[in-house]
C-alpha cells in the first residue's frame, strides 16, 4: 500500500537525518501530529507537502513515494 510506504520512507529519511517529528513539521508548517499520521500510513501528504517533504529532505518524489524502476516497469506491463 502506497501509504504505509510513504510514511515508512518519511520516518526513515527523518531519523537517518537525526530530525524530530516536531522539527521536520516546524519546517512544513504542520502539526508534529500531522506528521506521526503520515508515518503510520493513517493519512496521506497532499502533493504539494510531498514536494515540500522531497525537498527537505533532498530526495525526488519517487524515492519518497517508493517507486523504484522496477516497480514502474511492473505498473507499465499491467497497462
Amino acid at each position: 500500500m502506497m501509504s504505509n510506504t510513504i510514511g515508512k520512507n518519511i520516518k526513515k529519511l527523518r531519523r537517518q537525518n537525526a530530525v524530530k517529528q516536531d522539527v521536520l513539521a516546524s519546517s512544513l508548517h504542520l502539526r508534529r501530529q500531522t506528521v506521526s499520521s503520515y508515518e503510520r500510513g493513517v493519512t496521506l501528504p497532499n502533493i504539494f507537502i510531498l514536494i515540500r517533504i522531497a525537498d527537505y529532505f533532498d530526495v525526488t518524489l519517487d524515492e519518497l513515494t517508493g517507486r523504484t524502476e522496477l516497480a514502474v516497469q511492473k505498473e507499465e506491463k499491467v497497462h
